[in-house]
């Protein structure tokens, strides 16, 4: 069968892949996207989203439980855990079937099956009916990540589990322990938490949530403990002893090994990028860890091939994945799209209290020698957190003293995930404290904070 040419493919069609195909498509290429399981990827099938429709689950379940706190009745609350997984599947399945109709109405033609790079500009796709040959000038590789397995700690599914185990759990875990405090794996133990699991979370490093603002991360170990959620940072799993109805994990802490038993334990320790077996070595393409290396323009250093999304640098967020899809389009269709800075991408982590944040954290600014100005806001000399009975959490900005840019912002408390968004295009704009100052907030708003805590910044706060 002759081969089919395109002007683009992409390989995977996940938040960077698709958004690429259809921004290709837009300019008037001739675009193709490969897929070997669901169109979405993991971010609309097994990640960003159905953990979203649970965590909205377990938030209003909270909410149930503090009727009291409003004036309201509900007695006898409890759950129904396979309803809330099948509402969480529900959400996904609906914008997974929503990407396939994109492709459709952009015109991209779509090969469901297994992609590999046997030489420059030419792909074959091993899908159901045989081998598919498909040839381009531009390829880009969007292949993602998936969950990273340690030696001994490997995930079984019964009662060991990846993310994709604890989205559609087998049992409801009453003693759980969670490996690794980053966005993932705080995301789950607040979720079983509220719903009741005896919840522990072990971390490496010294503090849970290590990518944000060490004040962040404190504040969040306190609500977190607060809730009955056991902490421990510095410690290590050393290795699982696995039985039917149990695990017992061997946790090294303070140079000592402590045996502690759970009925789950969820891994959570950092992405392996799914870069094997595509012959990328074979072209000339360079890995490190996994990951491939790009420049600020995604390109691989083999020509015509360029690398998006979770596949190369961090941070490993699907939204950079999605820019940075675009971007390449651009590129590819003769434009001069600007570079994708990582430190004006902004994290969510959609635990209970939510954080976000973007830019450098205050010790990161200073040191990179910058001279900073520190702003804080509390959320409880806010008047609509306090009406909406969410009157715990902070925002911080920091700032450089010279010039006034804005450098970083780190929030922990009730929808910072929808409001770290100001902060991000005010960067962007490359705007100054004073920019922000003399920007008028609307009343009565949890985004007046934000304006709070960059006076609070220059000695100029109101409400506290």
């Amino acid at each position: 069968m002759a081969a089919q040419n395109f002007d683009v493919i992409v390989i995977g069609a996940g938040p960077g892949g698709y958004v690429a195909a259809i921004r290709a498509s837009q300019l008037g290429l001739k675009t193709a996207i490969v897929e070997r399981e669901h169109m979405g990827g993991i971010c609309l099938n097994w990640g960003c989203i159905p953990t979203k429709a649970m965590l909205r689950s377990s938030e209003v379940f909270h909410l149930m439980q503090r009727a009291k706190d409003f004036g309201l009745k509900a007695d006898n609350i409890s759950y129904d855990l396979d309803a809330v997984v099948k509402r969480s599947r529900g959400v996904a399945k609906q914008l997974n079937s929503g990407v396939g109709h994109l492709m459709k109405k952009n015109k991209v033609t779509v090969v469901m099956g297994e992609a590999t790079l046997p030489a420059k500009g030419r792909v074959t796709v091993k899908t159901d009916k045989g081998t598919e040959e498909l040839t381009a000038k531009n390829i880009i590789l969007a292949t993602g990540a998936r969950a990273r397995e340690l030696p001994g700690l490997e995930a079984d599914g019964k009662r060991v589990w990846t993310y994709k185990h604890a989205l559609v759990p087998p049992h409801m875990p009453k003693k759980l322990l969670v490996i690794g405090s980053g966005a993932i794996g705080i995301e789950f133990a607040s979720f079983y938490n509220t719903l009741g699991a005896d919840t522990t979370v072990v971390e490496v490093l010294d503090r849970i949530l290590p990518v944000e603002d060490a004040e962040i991360s404190a504040f969040a170990e306190k609500s977190f403990k607060k809730q009955g959620m056991k902490i421990m940072a510095k410690a290590m799993v050393k290795k699982l002893d696995r039985a039917a109805d149990k695990v017992t994990a061997h946790i090294e802490v303070g140079g000592k090994v402590e045996t502690h038993e759970f009925d789950t334990v969820i891994s959570a320790v950092g992405i392996v990028a799914n870069t094997e077996g595509l012959g990328l070595e074979a072209l000339g393409a360079k890995l490190d860890r996994s990951f491939v290396v790009t420049d600020d323009h995604c390109r691989s250093g083999v020509e015509g091939l360029y690398v998006i999304g979770d596949a190369t640098n961090g941070p490993w967020l699907a939204h950079k994945a999605s820019h940075e899809g675009v971007m390449v389009a651009e590129l590819i269709a003769g434009g001069h799209p600007h570079p994708v800075k990582p430190e004006q991408i902004a994290g969510c982590t959609y635990c209970h209290p939510q954080v976000a944040s973007v830019g450098l954290t205050e010790a990161k600014a200073k040191e990179r020698g910058f001279d900073v100005k520190v702003g804080r806001f509390p959320f409880i000399g806010n008047g609509k957190a306090i009406a909406l009975g969410e009157p715990e959490g902070m925002i911080k900005t920091v700032f450089d003293a010279k010039t006034g840019e804005l450098l970083g912002a780190h929030m922990i408390g009730a929808e910072v995930t929808e409001l770290i968004q100001g902060y991000v295009v005010g960067q962007k704009l490359e705007t100054t404290e004073q920019d922000l100052m003399e920007t008028v907030f609307p009343h009565p708003t949890l985004s007046e904070m934000m304006h709070e805590s960059v006076l609070d910044a220059y000695d100029r706060v109101i409400h506290i």
